[in-house]
């Protein structure tokens, strides 16, 4: 079963308490989604440890109810 995007907005939120989540289904089919994920908790952190934490925070969905998230992590200018 596809996941909806404001289910992946709350787990990310969930565990990243401060960021600010936009999810846009890319394919329309529920199963194909982009998020661009902002977070203070990012700051000096590299990419792959920022996407890290975006994945841990989907709680081992990825790959089962969510196939596809094309994934940008920023750290807010400051």
């Amino acid at each position: 079963m596809p996941m909806a995007a404001q289910d992946i907005a709350r787990l990310i939120r969930e565990s990243i308490p401060d960021a600010e989540v936009r999810i846009e289904d890319l394919a329309g089919d529920g199963d194909h989604y982009a998020a661009t994920v902002i977070s203070a908790a990012f700051a000096g952190k590299s990419r792959v440890a920022q996407h890290q934490m975006v994945y841990a925070a989907l709680k081992g969905r990825m790959g089962g109810e969510l196939h596809a998230l094309k994934l940008t992590t920023l750290a807010p200018p400051g």
